[in-house]
């Protein structure tokens, strides 16, 4: 089994930037692909960013492409959302999932397991 845990979520204001972090246990974690999503109150799941189990294969929803950084350290067991240019749009409980789709997948009943999720507050 894999556990995540995201942090790094708060306030900020439009045009600032969070940088979100999400920690693995097990030994496991270079196995799986790992993706962002995000929900707002009364919306579904939202795909953000994904990544392969190598970090060397990413790919974004449009709406945050340009913005947003996906990127993996296995040696640390983290996945990171490395988020500019914040929009009020932007602003949702932001969630790390896992996955053993290669290559991640931005549909969120492919994913196994999930964090409790990191909520990002965008002021405008």
């Amino acid at each position: 089994q894999v556990q995540l845990v995201e942090s790094g979520g708060g306030l900020v204001q439009a045009g600032g930037s969070l940088r979100l972090y999400c920690v693995a246990s097990g030994r496991t974690f270079s196995r799986y692909a790992m993706g962002w999503f995000r929900q707002a109150p009364g919306k579904e799941r939202e795909f953000v960013a994904a990544i392969n189990w190598g970090g060397g294969s990413t790919f974004y929803a449009d709406s945050v492409k340009g913005r947003f950084t996906i990127s993996r350290d296995n040696a640390k067991n983290t996945v990171y959302l490395q988020m500019n240019s914040l929009k009020p749009e932007d602003q949702a409980v932001y969630y790390c999932g896992a996955t053993t789709v290669k290559g991640g997948s931005s549909w969120y009943k492919d994913y196994d397991y999930w964090g409790q999720g990191t909520q990002v507050t965008v002021s405008s």
